[in-house]
């Protein structure tokens, strides 16, 4: 695990920075897109595009499908803020690193964040091109973005016992039924990768409850909730759970299928904003 300390810049700091070329704007929500899913970034009207290489303390993405750019503009007639693409542990950042994208997002001023991820399926109903409105989420990245020194502000004990607010994905299914698009709620188990689970470790995932499986997403939503955002999320389900098919795993896969599927996605998402206006 890379051993670099997280951002010495606080998020304030860099928030203030970005301010300057992001123009006049308080995003309502911050959107994270994951692998292959960075298409609804291209849809931002008006948008100013800060690559995460010019951000003080962000990592930059070295994975395919993670184009690594901060954009602000409007989508859905909101002002909003994405993240298009993220950084992952496996890649050898800290859950700290990971999150930080997130305590910026806070301080150009947005009260919601919503994450997404391509996961892969454990509830054996669940099919590829499935999307899932994430409930709750079982940590299994062995990390925690909040040990170590408290950041000001931040709680010592956070409260999790919502950590996906149930209004935002209440507002989520009424923009699906609209739209008429299927969508399903469930559990996201968070892993550390890179490697895929074996078939032995989705059966005991199964039977810890989880519906959806990736290697994200769970240090951002700790972060987030500890500086009191609301957070919704949802699964893109890429492939059938290890082991179930026969078939081997590949990223090459998820991205496909995530090219080939996520115009429903982005009509969801476009659809939720419409309804948080």
């Amino acid at each position: 695990m890379n051993s670099v300390a997280a951002a010495p810049e606080s998020a304030e700091d860099v928030a203030d920075s970005l301010r300057a070329r992001l123009g006049d704007i308080t995003p309502r929500v911050a959107l994270i897109l994951g692998s292959g899913l960075g298409a609804l970034a291209g849809e931002v009207e008006n948008a100013r595009d800060v690559p995460f290489a010019q951000i003080p303390g962000f990592r930059v993405a070295r994975v395919a499908g993670h184009s690594g750019s901060l954009i602000a503009g409007r989508l859905s007639g909101l002002d909003v803020v994405v993240l298009a693409g993220r950084v992952h542990l496996y890649e050898g950042w800290t859950p700290q690193e990971a999150a930080f994208p997130v305590r910026v997002v806070h301080a150009l001023g947005a009260p919601i964040l919503f994450v997404s991820n391509a996961a892969g399926a454990m509830n054996r109903l669940f099919q590829p091109g499935d999307l899932m409105a994430i409930d709750d989420h079982i940590n299994l990245m062995w990390g925690n973005p909040l040990t170590g020194q408290t950041v000001a502000g931040d709680q010592r004990f956070p409260d999790m016992s919502e950590p996906y607010d149930r209004d935002l994905r209440a507002e989520m299914h009424a923009a699906a039924r609209e739209a008429g698009i299927p969508l399903a709620d469930g559990i996201y188990a968070g892993l550390l990768g890179p490697t895929y689970e074996t078939p032995a470790e989705v059966r005991m995932l199964q039977r810890l409850g989880a519906d959806a499986v990736g290697m994200s997403t769970v240090p951002e939503v700790i972060v987030a909730r500890t500086l009191g955002m609301r957070v919704a999320g949802v699964s893109f389900i890429t492939n059938a759970a290890s082991g179930s098919t026969g078939a081997p795993l590949s990223h090459a896969d998820v991205l496909e299928t995530t090219a080939t599927a996520g115009g429903r996605f982005r009509s969801l998402i476009r659809a939720w904003l419409r309804r948080l206006r």
